[in-house]
Parts: structure tokens; sequence; C-alpha cells
């Protein structure tokens, strides 16, 4: 991405208005109080398009990954256009599906939560003595087809005008086209605390912050909802920006 020198105000297409959600963690009762949210807004403006984009970390941490996948799995939310970005702990159940060696990480990183979801009964060994091998066969067994199918069919980034939208963040200085999906989930560092031009302003979740942050050259909608209880909305339309939250 080539910087840009004396940037305009970042701005969506005109007649599009959207609604970037944070990490949901599960949290399917944060996200249906949100949607009620988001109809009442898209519905007093008038917008030509209303869009909805996902930002990733659907499972793991908290509430309940299962019941969360059935619901969005179904297809667009009613009324939208929805994109649906990936996000690192989705990454870490798909990889894990053919390689039980990430089993350990994927477990710290809040995994047995989502297990648990899934009733997968190793899930209750003591930390450090899983039987991971196990837990893999359960957990081909549990999860179904249309949420595998979900999952694997996730988008790494979207852009809208002046705005890119990803989980986590960026490596900065190199092209999006030429950005990994490692690099696209897991930014932090060298991302979170670079004050670069990145010729879009970037809008991502991950890196876990009480009240929205915006900046120059990035936006982060990621709250803790899972923990919190506010899950937070951005809402772009024209050059306007302005937050809904639970």
């Amino acid at each position: 991405m080539q910087q840009k020198q004396n940037r305009e105000a970042p701005s969506v297409p005109e007649g599009v208005r959207v609604y970037a959600i944070g990490d949901l963690h599960g949290r399917l009762d944060l996200l249906r109080q949100l949607l009620d949210k988001i109809s009442i807004d898209s519905a007093s403006r008038g917008a030509r398009r209303n869009k909805i984009i996902f930002l990733g970390d659907y499972i793991d941490r908290g509430g309940d990954a299962r019941t969360l996948l059935d619901f969005i799995s179904t297809g667009p939310v009613d009324g939208f256009e929805t994109v649906y970005l990936v996000g690192n702990h989705e990454d870490y159940l798909l990889r894990f599906m053919d390689d039980t060696t990430i089993g350990p990480q994927w477990l710290k990183y809040g995994g047995r939560n989502t297990l648990d979801n899934y009733a997968i009964t190793p899930a209750l060994a003591a930390p450090g003595a899983e039987d991971f091998d196990g837990i893999q066969e359960e957990l081909r067994r549990a999860v179904p087809e249309s949420h595998l199918a979900f999952l694997r069919g996730l988008k790494t980034w979207h852009i809208e005008g002046g705005y890119l939208f990803v989980h986590a963040g960026i490596r900065p200085g190199i092209p999006i086209e030429q950005q990994t999906r490692h690099d696209l989930t897991f930014s932090r560092e060298g991302f979170v605390d670079c004050d670069e031009d990145h010729g879009y302003v970037v809008v991502h979740g991950h890196t876990v912050h009480a009240t929205p942050e915006f900046l120059p050259n990035r936006i982060n909608i990621d709250t803790g909802a899972f923990e919190s209880g506010t899950l937070t909305c951005l809402i772009l339309e024209g050059e306007s920006q302005a937050i809904l939250q639970t």
C-alpha cells in the first residue's frame, strides 16, 4: 500500500452505510442486542445500501460459540449486505482439525471454552495432560459441516472506500495483496504502535481496549465484549464516523 501525502478525510462510497462489528467470542446475546440497534439506526437513515462487516473472533474465551455459529452461519443478516472476516481464533480451530500440535496454544488462548460448547469431554482433562488426538477426533464429529463451511469461507480482508477492514492488523509497508493470513489475523506489535499512513484507515479488532480507539491511521473496536459486556459497532457513512454499543 502506497503512502498518501496530505491525506483527505477517509470516506465510504456514496449511498453506503457500513456497520463494522468487533470481536464476539460467543456472545450471541450481545450480538442480538446490537443487531436490534443497527436495524433501528439503518431504518432511520435511508441509505441505498447497508453493509455489516464482522471483524472475526466468533469463538473461544466466552459465551457459546456453537449457538453463535448456528446463528451467523445461516446467511446474511436480513436487509444487509454482510461480510464475515476470519479471526485468529477461527484460524486456530481450523488448523487444529488437521494438526494437533497447535492444541496447547489454542487452549491457552481460550479454545477450551469452544470445546466445552461442543461437549468435547477431553476438554475436562487437567491442563497440560490433554489427549489432543482424542480431542481432534471428537471435534471432527461434533462440529456441523455448516459451521466448517462457514469458517472455511471467511475472508481475510475487505475494503470500502478509504477503509481497510481486517481482524488484527497489517504489516506496515506491505501491499494488502501480499499480506499473509497470519499478518491479518495476528498482527499487533509493529502495527498498533505504528503511526505511518497505511494508504487506508485500518479498522480492526484483536487488541482489547476499554473504549474504541480512533487514530489517524487505524480504528480499533475490540472492547473485550466476552468479558466487559460491551460489544462495539463502528458506523461509517460518507466521511462520518459514529459508534453503537451494547
